[in-house]
């Protein structure tokens, strides 16, 4: 027997007047077309009762409950991994996720990721929102240490996912990088690279639009820490912002390596070049994170230090 879990829905101002399968998809995350196809199945309800006109103008303050299928669960095994937890309650769990941890189960990838240690601290008690990331709601990569927000619900799932959608959750980043950079800010639009599926790609008419803010905090020769805000959550975004400007992320493999390799042939940077050239992954840390937590609908916010291996790697380019 299939499984529902229910949404609720109330008009807000700015959809007023709008039509019902319109207003409903901009509230609940869900295209139009999902919206018809619940509004079809009777899967909708206005005042306790089914409701399936799609053109209706809907009306400030209107009441819907939305009856959402839970996909069939895949299974994947719980694991005994020590988490950071940094805040948690009834809806959300706060992670500081280590550098090396992936995300969530993927091919090839099943066992050790942050899904699989949530699983085992939750006992399953996960959003099921997305089938095979129960939980969660954004990703930071592998190699990437710092703030994460776990769902523990379908309600604070797709809440949260609203705002990482609109752009309405404070995100910052802090990157050790290949030379000076000025304050600045970054734009450009980021697609999926044409020959390399792996890897993104940055450039001026295609894509999805990506902004980053760069602050300068140090200096350090030829060497800096950086501040990132980001306006947009891009993949690889800051990576790929900050080798368009010559100045990559220490340790990044994928989009600084040729970069980086420049330095080496320099007098001034080289014996920078031989500390960090073999820098076991990218020196980036999600040190912030600010949101309307999805049940109080207050604002929270939670910051990180650096993580050990990046204070180390700083500590020694004062060094030398």
């Amino acid at each position: 027997m299939k499984k529902f879990y229910s949404r609720k829905i109330i008009i807000n101002k700015e959809q007023n007047l709008i039509r019902l399968d319109q207003a409903l998809s901009k509230l609940s995350n869900l295209t139009r077309s999902q919206i018809k196809i619940l509004l079809t199945n009777g899967n909708i309800e206005k005042n306790a009762k089914i409701y399936k006109n799609a053109s209706y103008k809907v009306k400030e303050g209107e009441e819907y409950k939305l009856k959402l299928p839970v996909s069939n669960e895949e299974k994947f095994t719980a694991e005994n991994i020590p988490l950071n937890i940094i805040f948690e309650d009834k809806d959300i769990i706060i992670i500081n996720k280590e550098a090396g941890m992936v995300s969530h189960p993927a091919p090839g990838n099943y066992n050790g990721t942050l899904v699989n240690a949530l699983l085992h601290h939750t006992k399953n008690n996960l959003s099921k929102v997305s089938v095979s990331r129960p939980g969660i709601v954004h990703r930071l990569d592998k190699e990437t240490s710092g703030i994460m927000v776990v769902a523990k619900n379908n309600e604070s799932h797709l809440k949260l996912a609203d705002q990482f959608k609109n752009h309405s959750i404070s995100r910052k980043y802090k990157a050790i990088v290949w030379g000076i950079p000025n304050n600045q800010t970054v734009e450009g639009f980021i697609e999926r690279h044409r020959v390399n599926r792996k890897k993104m790609s940055l450039n001026n008419k295609k894509g999805k639009y990506s902004k980053t803010i760069i602050k300068l905090k140090e200096s350090h020769g030829n060497v800096s820490l950086i501040e990132c805000t980001l306006e947009t959550g891009r993949t690889h975004q800051i990576r790929l912002h900050m080798t368009s400007i010559n100045s990559p992320v220490v340790g990044d493999k994928v989009y600084g390596k040729n970069k980086i390799n420049q330095f080496g042939k320099n007098k001034a940077t080289f014996n920078k070049f031989l500390i960090l050239k073999n820098h076991k992954r990218h020196a980036l840390h999600a040190f912030h994170l600010g949101f309307n937590h999805p049940k109080t609908n207050k604002y929270v916010e939670f910051n990180t230090d650096l993580p050990q291996d990046m204070q180390n790697l700083l500590d020694l380019i004062v060094k030398y």
